[in-house]
């Protein structure tokens, strides 16, 4: 009992890091054009993350609980591929950098997969990596394309009464959408592994959501303010166009069940938007540092949990 009670915190515990790490990727391109306030933007993000984590977070839930590992795994190695994966995210998101919790958890859970010897999808793990490449680059050129797409359509009705007012309606539907998509996806990395034991996915979803609305709440300001601003300035145009385009990737891979990083999406997104006012206005250095955390964040996550569940295992026997 003590066992399972501790492994629903754990799985709570990485909730709140996601969203405290994630909040920035929902809205910090709003709150850097200045069209809403960071408390304003939060209350958003937090409503729609658990509605998407409740609708639709049981695809990749299924992924990550048995997609990677086939099986069952016990209670301490679950325990120490959620709690080692949430380490390396919460120190990202105190250091302000955008870190991808997908990648913390795969890599947490593939650690484990490793040093239990349990029985691993190989094929399953390479596609994911794909993804995971593939997807800050398809978030880019969706970006660059809507945003093409949005200043055409707003200069023909720049002529119209509600010219002004559509910009920034539109930043605040694409912040609701990547926010309902980064509760769908990012659900099942908090919950996944607990999800492996044979758990209903449905109560799942409600508290890892949940979980992700306190994360967003309590700690998400630190990343917020380096994605709105710290990549790149964005006008109200530029915003929508960047978390439109994210929030399309993430739910097209949410529906097929991979885990992607919203972090990376996001980012992508801006940096395609970035190109289109000049590669000078993209801060290259925060890219840097952002990409170091990206390849950093799985393979640290995996050896910490590979390493920490051994030693474990033989302290405990």
């Amino acid at each position: 009992m003590i066992g399972l009670i501790s492994l629903f915190i754990a799985g709570a515990y990485v909730g709140w890091n996601i969203g405290a790490n994630d909040a920035g990727n929902c809205v910090g391109t709003t709150v850097g054009s200045g069209l809403l306030t960071y408390r304003r933007a939060i209350v958003l993000v937090s409503l729609f993350a658990i509605l998407g984590a409740l609708l639709q977070g049981g695809n990749v839930m299924k992924t990550i609980g048995k997609g990677i590992v086939t099986s069952e795994l016990s209670i301490l190695a679950l325990i120490t591929a959620l709690l080692c994966s949430g380490l390396f995210v919460t120190l990202a998101t105190f250091f302000r950098i955008p870190v991808s919790t997908s990648q913390a958890i795969v890599g947490g859970v593939a650690g484990i997969g490793f040093a239990t010897g349990a029985d691993m999808n190989l094929a399953r793990i390479g596609t994911i990596a794909q993804v995971w490449v593939v997807c800050p680059i398809l978030t880019g050129l969706l970006a660059f394309v809507i945003y093409w797409l949005s200043r055409l359509l707003l200069r023909r009705l720049r002529a119209t009464s509600v010219w002004q007012r559509i910009p920034g309606l539109l930043l605040v539907i694409s912040a609701c959408y990547v926010s309902y998509a980064m509760g769908a996806n990012n659900v099942g990395n908090a919950m996944g592994p607990i999800a492996n034991l044979g758990f209903q996915a449905s109560w799942l979803g409600l508290l890892g959501g949940v979980a992700l609305a306190i994360g967003v709440l309590t700690f998400g300001r630190r990343v917020t303010e380096t994605v709105g601003g710290g990549i790149t300035q964005l006008d109200t145009v530029s915003a929508f166009s960047a978390q439109m385009a994210a929030a399309l990737a993430i739910h097209f891979f949410s529906i097929l069940g991979i885990p992607v990083s919203t972090s990376q999406s996001i980012v992508g997104a801006v940096i395609g938007v970035g190109i289109l006012h000049g590669i000078r206005a993209v801060r290259m250095r925060k890219i840097g540092e952002i990409v170091v955390g990206w390849v950093a964040t799985p393979t640290a996550a995996g050896l910490f949990s590979f390493g920490l569940y051994r030693l474990l295992s033989l302290w405990i026997t």
